[in-house]
């Protein structure tokens, strides 16, 4: 790799693990056929090929102007071995290689590093609504950890995922803050003139979601202002916080769920899911209701309640009460209720992206005109973490909101 090209590269990757003939260095084939014999090739074999497209990718992706090869590296394993007629004392072998690459692209190593090439290789944002979920998956850095990274991942993928997924965060914010200031300036520049010509003369800001614009709006109204009474989604849990943090744990996971419910519409509340939120928490640690409320008690309980709003599991991904949800209170004020019980326990974030993984994983072959609600969800929730998270700045947003309430 330090010496040849990516070009090159790749004619040595497919002439090793593809074609597994014709290879410069007959030393390294014969290498590789003591590794495919080994007794625990089966299992091992997976991680030990990974690593090899990984060495080659985490130097390519340090180099903008060579991304492409990284795709082209991953699409090999589309295409056929080479033929050839050539009778070999190593036959066996590379029919038994050709077995464990088989084998590899039908393993969630294969899966993730498809993903990877699709963050890599897409940076605009994607209107189509025919397309599969998967190609949206760069939209969303908060799952890439869990959608990207395997049981084998290096300390240097990591780090080449988390330089990614800062990467893009950044770039999300910033086109955040420049539509919300935009909006504002719109607005300001509309009290003096006609919404046509005020679009005339300020330059316009796309819409860095795949929201609509109205639906976008809404968003940041939501998780930047007021939502119930006079506070905000900040505001509430620090309130709740202060409130429950001398109580028992019996005590604080009434209080839970009066918090919870306060921003659910009453009617459906009382048709069945105030009743199953209750029981839920009800039976959270019950052993525990008479201790003092610590960190360990909060992190379980909330944990507990993603897994019975959103998704249980990979291996039972039922998720009726998520969807139930939408359907009756919708993306925004379900999003809402996920973002209530992160602020008060940070500490769970990850896990509800974990959540969102699973989803994303079930859904991803699925056309995303079928399954808008998901799409939705995950673009509020970007929208939510980088507000509440992230560095966006809504300074002018902010203002506009305040000035609008007086």
């Amino acid at each position: 790799m330090q010496v040849e090209s990516p070009s090159q590269m790749l004619i040595r990757f497919r002439a090793i693990f593809l074609d597994s003939f014709d290879y410069p260095e007959s030393e390294i084939l014969l290498a590789l056929d003591e590794i495919t014999a080994s007794k625990y090739a089966e299992h091992e074999f997976k991680f030990f090929l990974n690593r090899c497209c990984h060495i080659l990718i985490n130097r390519w992706h340090m180099q903008p102007l060579i991304h492409s090869y990284i795709r082209d590296l991953i699409t090999l394993f589309q295409s056929p071995p080479s033929r050839h007629n050539i009778i070999s004392v190593r036959s066996k072998a590379i029919r038994r290689l050709h077995i464990l690459v088989k084998s590899f692209t039908q393993s969630e190593q294969y899966v993730a590093l498809r993903r990877l090439t699709l963050i890599i290789s897409s940076d605009q944002v994607q209107r189509n609504t025919h397309q599969p979920l998967a190609t949206l998956m760069r939209r969303y850095p908060y799952l890439y950890e869990h959608c990207l990274l395997t049981e084998d991942s290096t300390v240097e993928h990591k780090w080449t995922i988390k330089k990614i997924k800062a990467e893009v965060q950044k770039g999300f914010e910033l086109d955040l803050s420049r539509y919300a200031t935009w909006k504002v300036r719109c607005h300001q520049a509309s009290q003096v003139d006609s919404i046509a010509n005020t679009r005339k003369l300020i330059l316009p800001v796309n819409n860095p979601t795949l929201l609509s614009e109205a639906n976008l709006n809404a968003a940041l109204t939501q998780f930047v202002g007021k939502v119930e009474g006079d506070y905000t989604y900040q505001e509430l849990a620090r309130a709740f916080l202060n409130y429950t943090q001398a109580s028992c744990f019996g005590a604080f996971k009434d209080d839970l769920y009066e918090y919870l419910i306060s921003g659910i519409d009453k009617e459906y509340g009382k048709r069945q899911f105030n009743q199953r939120l209750y029981k839920q928490l009800q039976s959270t640690l019950i052993d525990a209701d008479d201790q003092k409320l610590d960190e360990f008690l909060l992190i379980r309980t909330c944990s507990q309640l993603l897994n019975f709003l959103v998704v249980e599991s990979a291996t039972s991904p039922q998720h009726f009460t998520f969807i139930d949800l939408i359907a009756n209170q919708g993306t925004l004020i379900t999003t809402g209720l996920l973002l209530k019980i992160v602020l008060i326990c940070r500490k769970v974030k990850p896990l509800l992206a974990k959540r969102f993984a699973i989803l994303f994983n079930h859904y991803e072959s699925a056309t995303t005109n079928g399954i808008v609600w998901l799409v939705e969800t995950l673009e509020q929730l970007n929208v939510a973490y980088s507000i509440h998270f992230g560095h966006v700045d809504l300074s002018y947003f902010k203002q506009l909101q305040r000035i609008q309430r007086m």
